[in-house]
């Protein structure tokens, strides 16, 4: 008789190929894709003319006020932008927002080319950064409309982890253009964020040919003109806010990973101060290449890691304990492989990092997905990108107070480590409580149960 872990795995491998199977999941797995691979290309170039200019000297601060007057504004709008993802055609939305996206990359690069990053490139970064938040929001309230309920953890395991080694595939092919060819300067920069207009087109395109303009929802969408959506966003801002906040399980999730984007924004800059050091020294880009992509391969695989571990762990030991043993163990990866501050052991922690926050995000959007009414989701998607984005910017700027100029801190790696552990024992307490009273997690097995197990 097959073991209760065979079992699992048959389990597993149906859902995953149950999910596949969907070819709605699928065409909209493809417009995450190919529009991550864009943002991989536009934010190599953007970083690469901001960070590792040898004719740029970034300081901490610099660099976290710089995240923020990308990342913030478009943050504290978002909310009430929420509200139109719950009142327009979802398809519609993904499809005009990378075409947007494409436009606005064509000057942008011209700018960096040019090495005129005033204000009019400021402006136009933020609108292609803002527009990808958007995008990202619409395609996870969309999920559910391609994908059955008692699916979700693989689907959004899948679509998360695709989008985000998409994204590493476009910064690491960059990187490496960047370095093999010698481009590394505003010209090579410039060409490089270029590229990105051909993912945003190709991911707007089969957004508009794969699915009818309701496919994607909102179901019920309210009656009324663009005068009233703008009148009324404010108000269904607000009832959006309570809604999350009845879904009580969902919530804690949610700000558990919010305190997880605090602690990952210290690290974010910890990381980047310590491969810019030696390039603000000797100018040497090329010295900084194997260690970044030895953190992105590691990030890279840590993603692939959550992606094939969270759904079946999650159905197993619930999502929250699954969530709460990923923090605590973010916390001692930290502790154990940074203190060295040697780019290969970083890409151990990396994985590890990656692992957890990649594997915490698809809990708390399925979290999001099952428990928020489809009337509801385009606001709650905005408002968890929202505290998403002004965690990670805090982490940063707290980053900047205490942090020497190469990055490189004992102590601040140690508290963080620390922060990790503190944060898992608080959502074990609340999350976890409140989801062993009502008895409705998202991750428990299915409750109808696969045709392929059953004959196992």
């Amino acid at each position: 008789m097959p073991s209760p872990g065979s079992a699992a795995q048959v389990n597993r491998s149906h859902n995953l190929r149950a999910v596949l199977r969907v070819r709605g999941f699928r065409r909209l797995l493809g417009v995450r894709m190919l529009s991550h691979l864009g943002d991989g290309w536009f934010q190599a170039g953007l970083a690469g003319s901001v960070l590792f200019n040898p004719d740029k000297a970034t300081n901490p601060l610099a660099i976290a006020i710089g995240f923020a007057m990308l990342l913030l504004p478009y943050s504290l709008i978002g909310p009430y932008v929420g509200g139109f993802l719950d009142r327009w055609s979802r398809r519609s939305i993904l499809y005009v927002a990378n075409v947007l996206r494409a436009l606005l990359v064509v000057p942008a690069a011209l700018l960096i080319f040019n090495g005129d990053e005033g204000l009019p490139f400021l402006v136009l970064s933020f609108l292609i950064i803002g527009f990808n938040r958007f995008f990202v929001a619409g395609v996870s309230a969309a999920i559910p409309h391609v994908v059955e309920d008692r699916r979700l953890v693989t689907a959004n395991s899948l679509a998360t982890t695709m989008g985000s080694v998409c994204f590493a595939v476009g910064i690491g092919t960059a990187a490496v253009t960047l370095a093999v060819f010698d481009l590394a300067s505003f010209h090579g920069y410039g060409v490089i964020a270029s590229v990105a207009v051909l993912g945003y087109t190709a991911s707007a395109l089969l957004a508009r040919w794969s699915f009818g303009r309701s496919d994607l929802g909102p179901d019920h969408p309210p009656a009324g003109a663009l005068r009233s959506a703008l009148a009324s966003s404010g108000r269904e801002m607000v009832d959006g806010v309570r809604h999350l906040a009845a879904q009580r399980g969902a919530a804690y999730a949610l700000l558990a990973q919010s305190g997880q984007r605090v602690l990952f924004g210290v690290l974010t800059l910890s990381a980047l101060l310590m491969f810019r050091s030696p390039v603000a020294e000797d100018g040497n880009v090329a010295g900084a290449v194997p260690g970044l992509a030895a953190v992105f391969v590691g990030g890279a695989v840590g993603n692939l890691a959550a992606s094939v571990l969270t759904p079946p762990v999650a159905r197993r030991v619930s999502g929250w304990r699954w969530l709460t043993l990923l923090l605590a163990l973010e916390g001692l990866a930290i502790a154990v492989f940074g203190p060295a501050f040697t780019p290969y052991l970083l890409a151990i922690a990396v994985f590890f990092v990656n692992l957890a926050g990649q594997g915490v995000k698809i809990v708390v959007d399925t979290d999001l997905q099952h428990e928020c009414a489809d009337d509801y989701r385009g606001r709650v998607f905005s408002l968890s990108d929202t505290m998403f984005n002004v965690s990670f910017v805090l982490g940063l700027f707290l980053a900047a107070l205490v942090l020497p100029a190469d990055g490189r801190s004992v102590e601040v790696l140690f508290s963080v480590a620390l922060g990790f552990v503190v944060v898992a024992i608080w959502y074990a307490f609340t999350g976890g409580r409140w989801a062993l009273r009502v008895g409705d997690d998202i991750a428990q097995p299915d409750l109808e149960v696969d045709k392929v197990t059953a004959r196992v």
